[in-house]
């Protein structure tokens, strides 16, 4: 990079340069250190500046049980920032494959920048067993930025001017908590000298039904058992080792003012289903979030199915998406067909693909992609299993 930084600096300083020339020096530095360019050069030293693909770097593994850890990362420079109950997609490369998995962050906005989110690692999950038991600081993560609707509205959040109090009910089982913790430690932040009580959450009335295997495997335990004992919220703690199955229908008996409160709930397919019901039936106000669990196949080849078109296509693991939606009669957008050009560029919808110039595999997970999905070069991936691309 030595060799041509000052030439760049000495020949395109200054208002007289010519854009023509300054184009010109950009191509004979590009073409000096071909395959790579100096933005290349630049992440090998700066990965988190401004302008680089959004990653961040492990600065923390903090246990929570046996199975869960929280993972505090600092975020690259142009991370926009969160709103306590949202979730990110975090990229991990694991064993050569790089990975996509969503996860809520577990606090809202940090003086220190810092980011983080606690993962329970699931049986035969690659990338959650990764995170809590493998990991190391220092490590380099990829991000995209915080989306997610799960948050507290703005006539909850804000006190009312009539001076009343909001009641809310959070539902929460296992890792489903997670978000709902960082919407709690936003409005209720504990320091060395315990839960502080802010003026501007004092209108709230919080009662939090957590539901978990057993009393050692509830994450976020001592954090909701803190805010209880300072009167921040009033914890219903159930265990199922000790209290049986949550029965949604007898919410009531927990939570005796139930139809006076707007219900957050988050956890499991079935636990939402079963309080979607009752909520509906009684006509009461819900939110839910649902995490989903994700076990897509990576292979070589697979069904390639094109959502807009209807078309199917059985491809090899050698055989370019673009090759293939063309054999199927799909009209595909195209360029250089070499990856330079990015004409092909699509939306991956679910599945997986692996990049055929150096086998890294990219994939989308239904409920961890946003509705734009994942955007591959066709010409220069091929299916690594069943996959959707939208077009």
């Amino acid at each position: 990079m030595s060799s041509f930084a000052p030439l760049l600096q000495s020949r395109s300083g200054g208002s007289r340069t010519r854009p023509a020339l300054r184009a010109r020096l950009e191509r004979l530095a590009n073409a000096a250190v071909t395959p790579l360019v100096p933005a290349d050069y630049l992440d090998l030293f700066n990965p988190l500046r401004a302008g680089a693909e959004l990653r961040g770097r492990v600065v923390a593994v903090e246990p929570e049980t046996a199975d869960a850890a929280t993972i505090v990362i600092r975020p690259g420079s142009d991370w926009a920032g969160h709103v306590p109950g949202q979730y990110v997609r975090i990229g991990v490369d694991v064993d050569g494959v790089r990975q996509w998995r969503a996860y809520s962050l577990t606090h809202g906005p940090r003086r220190d920048g810092l980011i983080s989110v606690t993962v329970k690692a699931v049986p035969e999950g690659v990338v959650s067993n990764h995170l809590v038991h493998e990991v190391r600081v220092g490590t380099l993560v990829h991000l995209e930025q915080a989306t997610g609707e799960f948050v507290l509205a703005p006539e909850v959040a804000d006190a009312p001017a009539d001076g009343t109090r909001s009641k809310l009910l959070f539902v929460t089982a296992g890792s489903g908590v997670t978000p709902v913790v960082g919407m709690l430690r936003n409005l209720f932040p504990v320091t060395d000298d315990g839960v502080v009580r802010l003026p501007r959450s004092a209108h709230l009335d919080i009662t939090v039904v957590h539901v978990a295997p057993s009393r050692p495997d509830s994450i976020f335990r001592r954090d909701l058992e803190a805010l209880d004992a300072a009167g921040a919220i009033r914890l219903v703690a159930r265990y199922d080792d000790e209290h049986g199955l949550l029965d949604v229908a007898r919410l009531a008996d927990l939570v005796p003012d139930l139809g006076e409160r707007t219900t957050y709930a988050c956890g499991p397919g079935a636990l939402l289903d079963a309080i979607e019901a009752h909520h509906a039936a009684a006509g009461l106000e819900l939110f839910t979030e649902q995490f989903r669990p994700a076990n897509l196949v990576v292979s070589e080849g697979g069904e390639v199915s094109f959502t807009r078109t209807g078309a199917t296509v059985d491809a090899d693991g050698a055989t370019t998406l673009l090759d293939a939606g063309e054999s199927a009669g799909v009209l595909m957008p195209s360029g250089c067909r070499m990856g330079v050009c990015f004409g092909c560029v699509l939306p991956l919808k679910e599945g997986s693909v692996r990049d055929l110039r150096n086998g890294e595999v990219t994939t989308a997970v239904p409920g961890e992609v946003g509705p734009e999905g994942i955007r591959i070069q066709t010409c220069i991936t091929a299916a690594a299993g069943p996959c959707h691309i939208e077009i």
